[in-house]
């Protein structure tokens, strides 16, 4: 079989962090991990839409990127509003979902309700997130869903939310085969210090890191720029597809 050379693939559509001229739209791009993803498309060249239910958060994230950001104010749990933030967007080159609220605990203690909001929260918005964009997907683009490692490893009591984690990973294994050639991957991370660990108590948020330094083989919760690397690595890597990523430290493997 000949070999194919780096300088023969160089003519590849939108190669390797290229993402010049591209649209993303990240849902939860307000803040946190999705906001990070949003510097490193601009610095790239790219555009991004910003969506989530704070406006004043929106705005803010928006004046910091400049001209290359928009935004717009949505719920993925509400079908109107979000078919509505879809409707203002002609073509979605990326798509990333961070926007999310539920609750997790152990099975004995969580009503139907709670244990049920991982699934009607992170698992059916970022399929409804999809749903919506698939038309206007460029067939050279990416769906990346967000998971997590807990799908992998659970850290503690909480089988519902673990099992939406798995979920959203077989969600992405399918969903790559339905919309194909568009790549669809998961991002799967661990513990991160960051936007969503900065609104709980420092008790709780040092027990929680302390145990993730001893049970992750580099000792030490992401950062939210390491997550949106890897993010922007499936966004830009025209090969993979249907895959789940674990930026994890190696928790994964402990």
């Amino acid at each position: 079989m000949p070999q194919v050379s780096a300088t023969d693939r160089s003519d590849a559509p939108h190669a390797a962090a290229d993402l010049r001229d591209r649209t993303v739209v990240l849902i939860g791009g307000g803040s946190g991990i999705g906001l990070r993803v949003a510097h490193r498309v601009v610095a790239a060249g790219g555009r991004v839409v910003l969506g989530g239910r704070t406006a004043s958060r929106l705005a803010a994230a928006a004046e910091e990127l400049g001209d290359a950001a928009r935004w717009q104010t949505v719920d993925t749990g509400d079908a109107a509003p979000l078919a509505a933030f879809f409707d203002g967007i002609d073509r979605v080159d990326h798509l990333f979902t961070t926007a999310a609220s539920y609750q997790v605990g152990p099975m004995r203690e969580l009503s139907p309700a709670d244990a049920a909001s991982p699934f009607e929260s992170k698992f059916w918005g970022q399929y409804h997130a999809v749903r919506l964009a698939a038309p206007k997907l460029a067939d050279d683009g990416s769906v990346v869903l967000m998971s997590g490692a807990a799908s992998a490893r659970p850290a503690g009591l909480a089988p519902a939310y673990v099992a939406c984690n798995a979920a959203i990973e077989g969600l992405g294994r399918g969903l790559a085969v339905e919309l194909a050639p568009v790549r669809v991957n998961v991002i799967s991370p661990g513990t991160v210090d960051g936007h969503l660990w900065s609104n709980r108590s420092d008790t709780v948020r040092e027990a929680a890191f302390d145990q993730y330094r001893r049970e992750s083989l580099l000792g030490r919760p992401a950062t939210e720029d390491e997550i949106a690397h890897s993010v922007v690595y499936l966004f830009t890597n025209t090969f993979t597809t249907g895959s789940t990523l674990y930026p994890d430290g190696g928790y994964t493997l402990r």
